[in-house]
This record gives structure tokens, C-alpha cells and sequence, in this order.
């Protein structure tokens, strides 16, 4: 029998439930996978609480790694028994098998494990597109990365240095600073103790930075443009503090003719050309040993409860993965 994580109303960790599921058969232009590892990410609790709404009952994830089981019609770049990975909708990772659009999985190298896509396909090309795309950071560039310790923070230090930025980032922790300096953040500050605008200030000698990374979202945003430069643009990928509330518009010209944007993972790998492109970058910068997976925490799916608990205190760090029996 198949299990699954299931969602019948939105609330704490507490609706997580497990329980037995039935797999279809997979239509034309899908696959059939099992898996084998899922990644949690904090977009699973919105979805969760009922801030991003979704249908009832359902299974939440967007992140897994698996194997090919069967073929519906029509599928000529995939085999049964191929590693596969994906990190885009529809919601149902968190089951231990699932049908998916073939067009939405990508093939896993072979020197990159089952656990290590788990754990960076929805975190790492989210980097790939805020720094190569968002904003394509450039040799010399000082850029601020709120959370710095979680897992697209990590992900982002590293690969922003490796383009040739300082990093500044913010963490709520000496430990946690520690972890960033430790993946390529060189000026950690703790936001908990210290002015985080303030000290990019001091950092800066008053120059501010070309682009905030923000994943916090209500408790970062104003300050979040005091650090920009004039023209700077602040890359708001996350909420995880709360929805910011309306502005007017007439602030980023008062500071400076800044811009702000909201992207999303989905809106830039929307197409399959993009798709394959942001993965084949991520999966380079990871076998070149440039970008380090840090995979901190693991639960087995059915303990997907508890993780929830701990990612929504603060108690993890980079990536989390259920292990799936």
C-alpha cells in the first residue's frame, strides 16, 4: 500500500496526516515515480496554513527525487528505471509515489545522488535564476542575503562568491553565523544583537548595495531598501516573517529610483527550455564542488509534522529531507 502525507484543512503542523493512498496509472505526457528521498522547503507551509490557498484534501511538496516506474504515451526522453528530480507544481511530493507531467522532471547525473537532488533542486535554482537572472551579480558586487544559514541562503553565499560578490548576510545566531561564514559569507551580521542596516552601512562606507536577497519579507522590507543603492533592486523570493503590507510606491523614488520584484521559481523554469537550463546550471556548480549541499536535517516522511515544528522555529539549518522508506 501507498502512503502519503494529506492535508484536509489548513492549520499548524498538526493536519499533517499519513495515510494510504491510490497511485493512477500514468496518462499521456506524465510519469509515474517512485521516490526515493523529499525536500521540505518553507513554501510548504504556506501552502500548509492556508496563506497560499489549495484545494482540500491534498498532498503538499513541490521537491523529490525518485525513479521512473512506468510511461504514459507519448514520452520519448525517459525510461522506466531512470533517476529523475523535480521542484515545480502541482503540490505532492510528500507521498512515497506520485504521477507528474514528464515535462516537469529532469534526468539526475550520475555523480549527484538521490538525496543531494532532493535537497537542492527547489533551493538551488531559486539561486540560479535570483543571481544569474534577477539580478546577474557581477565580479566586485557587494550583496545582502537575508538568512543566510537556511538552506537557499548557504546555497546563495557560495554561489554568489563564487561569481565574485562580498557577501553580507544576516543570521539569528553566533552558530549560525559561524555556517554562513563557513559557505561564503564574508561579513555575517546577527540581526538578533546588531542593526543589520546600520551595519551594512558601516560595511559599505555608506555605498550601499546594487541588490538585497530577500526571503523574510515584513520584518526585513524597509530596511531592506535603506541598504540599496541608488537604482538598487531588492529581489523579494520569500515571506517567511509575513506578507509586506501595501506602500506607496512614491518611497522608491524617495530613495533612490529603487525596484523591488517578487519572483518566483515557477514564473522562470515555466518553460522547459528554462527548466532544463536552470537545472543543467545547478547540477555544474554542485559535480564542480563550487556549491556545496548542506543537508542538516532528516525525518522520515511520516514525520513530516515535526519537521514543520522545528523549520517554523527557526531550528534547522541549510537543507531538510525526509528520507522515504
Amino acid at each position: 500500500m501507498t502512503h502519503a502525507i494529506r492535508i484536509h484543512e489548513p492549520g499548524g503542523p498538526e493536519v499533517l496526516r499519513w495515510e494510504a493512498v491510490d497511485v493512477s496509472a500514468p496518462g499521456p505526457g506524465e510519469v509515474a515515480l517512485r521516490h526515493t528521498a523529499v525536500g521540505l522547503n518553507y513554501i510548504d507551509v504556506y501552502h500548509r496554513t492556508g496563506f497560499y490557498p489549495t484545494p482540500t484534501p491534498f498532498t503538499p511538496g513541490l521537491e523529490a527525487a525518485g525513479v521512473v516506474m512506468a510511461l504514459g504515451a507519448n514520452i520519448t526522453n525517459l525510461k522506466v528505471g531512470d533517476r529523475v528530480a523535480y521542484a515545480t507544481g502541482p503540490v505532492g511530493a510528500y507521498s512515497e509515489a506520485r504521477v507528474i507531467a514528464a515535462d516537469r522532471v529532469v534526468k539526475i547525473p550520475e555523480a549527484i545522488t538521490d538525496h543531494q537532488a532532493a535537497a537542492m533542486m527547489l533551493q538551488g535554482m531559486t539561486v540560479e535564476y535570483l543571481v544569474r537572472r534577477t539580478y546577474q551579480i557581477k565580479r566586485g558586487d557587494t550583496v545582502l542575503v537575508h538568512a543566510a544559514a537556511g538552506g537557499v541562503g548557504l546555497i546563495l553565499c557560495q554561489w554568489a562568491k563564487h561569481l565574485g560578490a562580498t557577501v553580507i548576510g544576516t543570521v539569528s545566531s553566533d552558530e549560525k553565523a559561524a555556517l554562513a561564514r563557513a559557505n561564503g559569507c564574508d561579513q555575517p551580521i546577527v540581526y538578533t544583537r546588531e542593526d543589520f542596516q546600520a551595519r551594512v552601512m558601516e560595511i559599505t562606507n555608506g555605498a550601499k548595495v546594487p541588490v538585497v536577497y530577500d526571503s523574510v519579507g515584513r520584518d526585513t522590507f524597509n530596511k531592506s531598501l535603506d541598504c540599496l543603492a541608488p537604482m538598487g533592486l531588492l529581489a523579494l523570493f520569500g515571506q517567511a516573517s509575513g506578507p509586506v503590507p501595501p506602500f506607496d510606491l512614491g518611497l522608491l523614488a524617495a530613495k533612490g529610483s529603487l525596484f523591488v520584484t517578487r519572483p518566483t521559481l515557477f514564473s522562470y523554469t515555466a518553460k522547459r527550455a528554462d527548466l532544463e537550463a536552470s537545472a543543467a546550471a545547478l547540477f555544474d556548480v554542485v559535480q564542480r564542488g563550487v556549491v556545496k549541499i548542506s543537508v542538516n536535517q532528516t525525518y522520515a516522511l511520516h514525520d513530516a509534522a515535526e519537521a514543520h515544528r522545528d523549520l517554523e522555529a527557526r531550528r534547522t539549518t541549510g537543507s531538510t529531507l525526509f528520507t522515504v522508506s
